[in-house]
């Protein structure tokens, strides 16, 4: 069994029914973010598509990977970012090491 649903990712628009002006307002804006700008649609849906693997949220992973191809993205050019956001997070893992590296020597001291 999988707590995750795929006929749930169509639901989300119906995340207002219970709080209809702050769902208005986090449509209007998240449709503001992911208009064309300074970025492009395309590299806005294939960041959008790293940071769903960072986070672990398989229904954005379903939307951007669906969203990414249909903007002209290749599949090395989704892998790539799938590879910049592991990169990203394990190296963030690895630079709180320092952390734990001045509390040792200065526990040790």
């Amino acid at each position: 069994m999988s707590y995750y649903n795929p006929q749930d990712l169509a639901k989300f628009g119906s995340i207002s029914e219970f709080q209809p002006e702050l769902a208005e307002k986090f449509f209007d804006w998240y449709g503001a973010v992911f208009a064309e700008g300074e970025l492009s649609q395309r590299e806005k849906s294939l960041i959008a598509l790293a940071v769903a693997h960072a986070v672990q949220c398989p229904y954005c992973i379903d939307a951007y990977t669906t969203e990414s191809l249909q903007l002209g993205s290749t599949e090395g050019m989704m892998m790539e970012a799938v590879h910049v956001a592991a990169a990203i997070r394990g190296g963030a893992s690895l630079v709180h090491g320092v952390m734990m590296m001045n509390k040792t020597k200065e526990t040790l001291m």
